[in-house]
């Protein structure tokens, strides 16, 4: 992007550079095996970017909206499971605990969540309550100097491997009534119950997490009870903002592979390059590349000087994802029967990109709030 700085520049080569040689290579295994790429994830630790919003005073990069967007399209090109792994420990549960957390907690928890010695996760869809979140009904019951947490969360990414589980949970009867916990895996009570079989993003371990009267101090209760709407709220943007760069990385995947075909692949004696129809779908899908890119970076340097629209948040989740299902298509209609076969990573692309249609957030729920924003503002509400 034109706008970047020197050092958003350095970042975006050390992550291609970093992603080309750990990720890419192992992607298709992953995907393949169902399995996750530990050592790459750990790996992420040593150059810094498994903190890199998390305030450096404990071990994070203290950087913004637009670096972990350059972290998610690079690593979104070689592997889009194991970035949203990479999105669910450093977005969702360190950048929570750095941004709500009181400084004893941040002390505790970030350190080695920043270098990878710990995996994070956070626990906020049930079985009965995805896009209605606040609905949830995993209870807390306070008891002295611990709460009894009960109940199950689902379709949470990292769940096998978390170390520390940032936790949503109900404290009382009003649907806003919701607190914030942060645990660990030792605490009495809690479990993994079950493992997620996915048809994308199948190089990203999920799971159900459980909860049995789960023994969780005060102390590790984050802010005052019935906190959580503001906190939810405030770290939702970001998180549709980021996310939204494994979208346009998958989507520079499918264009660079694209482009590579139809410059060796031969028919009636010429190259794929050569026919008109060809050209216009290469074309379109660089021109939807270019624009989703603009779009989004845009944004992200919008939301890192302060500006935190959840409409636009919105607008980026919703448009990115279902352009870049388009693309991925596409693409697999280029390459026709290889593209339908598991020799060429374009069906990968297709699976992997469903997700982010309907995870943090589905479109319906995008719209929802665009619609909400701009009808209100013209009914004067």
């Amino acid at each position: 992007m034109w706008f970047f700085t020197e050092e958003q520049k350095a970042l975006q080569k050390v992550c291609r550079d970093f992603a080309t040689k750990e990720i890419a290579p192992h992607a298709e295994k992953h995907d393949n095996d169902e399995t996750f790429n530990i050592e790459a994830f750990k790996k992420m630790g040593e150059l810094g970017l498994l903190g890199i919003t998390a305030d450096p005073e404990y071990g994070g990069a203290g950087l913004g909206a637009t670096e972990a967007t350059i972290v998610m399209e690079e690593f979104g090109k070689a592997c889009a499971g194991l970035t949203l792994s990479y999105l669910a420990h450093s977005m969702l549960c360190v950048n929570n605990i750095s941004t709500n957390a009181s400084e004893e907690q941040k002390a505790k928890w970030l350190p080695k969540l920043c270098t990878g010695e710990h995996i994070g996760c956070m626990g906020m869809s049930e079985p009965g309550y995805g896009s209605d979140a606040v609905g949830m009904q995993t209870k807390a019951v306070l008891k002295g100097d611990h709460y009894e947490i009960t109940g199950n969360k689902m379709w949470i990414t990292n769940a096998q491997y978390a170390d520390v589980i940032y936790l949503y949970a109900r404290t009382g009867e009003n649907k806003k009534d919701l607190s914030t916990f942060i645990l660990d895996k030792n605490t009495e009570g809690y479990s993994v119950s079950k493992e997620i079989h996915k048809m994308g993003m199948r190089g990203s371990p999920t799971g159900e997490l459980s909860f049995d009267k789960a023994k969780v101090p005060v102390s590790g209760r984050v802010g005052e009870e019935g906190d959580s709407i503001s906190h939810m709220m405030k770290n939702l943007d970001l998180e549709r903002i980021t996310i939204s760069g494994i979208s346009l990385g998958i989507a520079q995947a499918c264009l660079d592979q694209c482009i590579k075909y139809v410059g060796e692949r031969k028919q009636f004696g010429k190259n794929l390059a050569n026919f008109q129809m060809i050209q216009k779908m290469v074309s379109e899908m660089d021109a939807e590349t270019a624009m989703m890119r603009h779009f989004l970076y845009s944004t992200c340097r919008e939301y890192d000087l302060g500006v935190q629209d959840a409409a636009q948040a919105a607008r980026v989740k919703l448009q990115l994802p279902k352009m870049v299902t388009k693309i991925a298509l596409d693409a697999i209609q280029i390459h026709g029967g290889y593209g339908y076969s598991r020799e060429f990573p374009l069906e990968r692309y297709m699976r992997d990109n469903k997700l982010m249609e309907i995870g943090a957030g589905t479109n319906e729920v995008m719209i929802m709030i665009i619609a909400k924003n701009i009808l209100n503002e013209a009914l004067g509400k």
